[in-house]
């Protein structure tokens, strides 16, 4: 099945990937509309490290080749609808707190470098000199630094895209989610019913719920199976932001957030949302943390701290593309969306127009989820 332009599709979902589609639907000529239950970009998306990268993304090489187009996909985006204060094309640092990780950083380091990705090896004290001097790492410490990567303010730049999908003719439903997705005599998507009592007619639906998604697949009897993985966020107002790019640390991940906030996310602490700790204290936990490597952030206040729920189908990989049981019906669920938003826009945006796979989704498509 294939849209035509004039044809409706309705976007289930307006974070980064469901603004990344109906962007690019809009710009081939379809109808769009955005369902989304709160506000574009405010929801996993706003809460996100916001990181766009390809070294984290070594455990297989299509998932990293997937990556990496992604990081094209953004430089191109930016050229097309303007870097304003989304963009961040700073690079990334990371450095390690004990021998044995250092040894897998550089072992990992030396892998990209094979696949022609760029990294560079410094020293604490050359990364404080040139790069980050508000930094504490230790002067002998290696240092990677990946000079491609970036972070992105994602409610920001999800705001852009959708602005620009509305100029173009979309519509934007807030405050409702879907309820129900109608279906035909054929098995085709038709309609979807919202919580606020609405039907649409359309011809076909993009499901873009993020941790939503499984129960949106739900409603047309699919299983797609995600996994409970919560997160936690925390986000410093600071006078001065003293770092310019995002960076992981041993214990903590860092990064600017605008002219006056600052990130703070860790996988360890992350592992304390199941023993019942409050956010407050998990906040103050990564605070403390981000204090010890960057002493100026000990005058920072916390802001806001959010527990959300990552949007991670059970693999571990993207679920995109059509789900041939139910002609209309497209996925777009994934982890790193913040990463793969722009690409995964663009090609499934392409394959709902024209019918057309593109390899690059080869690995991830939604037919290993059985209907």
């Amino acid at each position: 099945m294939r849209v035509r332009r004039s044809e409706r599709v309705a976007v289930i979902g307006a974070g980064v990937l469901g603004a990344g589609v109906g962007w690019n639907l809009a710009r081939h000529g379809v109808e769009v509309v955005f369902v989304d239950a709160g506000r574009p970009g405010e929801g996993v998306t706003n809460w996100s490290f916001s990181w766009v990268n390809a070294s984290n993304k070594t455990v297989r090489r299509s998932y990293f080749d997937l990556n990496v187009a992604g990081m094209a996909a953004y430089r191109e985006l930016a050229e097309t609808v303007g870097p304003a204060s989304w963009w961040h094309p700073s690079g990334h640092l990371r450095w390690a707190g004990d021998p044995v990780a250092e040894a897998k950083l550089l072992e990992t380091a030396e892998l990209l470098g094979s696949w022609d990705y760029r990294v560079e090896v410094c020293t604490g004290a050359e990364v404080r000199r040139r790069l980050e001097p508000a930094l504490a790492v230790p002067g002998g410490t290696p240092v990677l630094f990946y000079p491609d990567e970036a972070w992105v303010h994602g409610r920001q730049l999800v705001g852009r895209l959708v602005d620009l999908a509305v100029a173009s003719g979309a519509e934007l439903r807030c405050g409702a989610e879907v309820c129900e997705i109608g279906t035909g005599a054929d098995g085709s998507v038709r309609n979807v019913t919202l919580s606020d009592g609405s039907r649409l007619d359309v011809d076909a639906v993009v499901n873009a719920a993020g941790p939503g998604a499984s129960r949106v697949a739900g409603l047309l009897a699919r299983d797609l199976p995600m996994r409970r993985e919560p997160g936690v966020v925390t986000r410093l107002d600071c006078a001065r932001v003293p770092v310019r790019r995002a960076m992981h640390a041993p214990r903590v991940e860092i990064r600017p957030d605008g002219e006056a906030s600052v990130v703070l996310h860790s996988r360890e602490i992350d592992a304390l949302i199941d023993k019942g700790e409050e956010p407050a204290e998990l906040g103050r936990l990564l605070h403390e943390a981000a204090k010890q490597v960057v002493p100026e952030l000990g005058d920072a206040l916390i802001a806001q701290t959010q527990v959300a729920h990552r949007p991670i189908p059970a693999d571990g990989f993207p679920s995109v593309g059509a789900v041939s049981a139910v002609p209309g019906y497209y996925e777009a669920v994934s982890h790193s969306g913040i990463t793969l938003g722009p690409v995964i826009g663009r090609l499934l945006a392409a394959e709902i127009v024209t019918g057309k796979r593109d390899e690059l989704l080869a690995d991830f498509r939604t037919e290993r989820f059985a209907h």
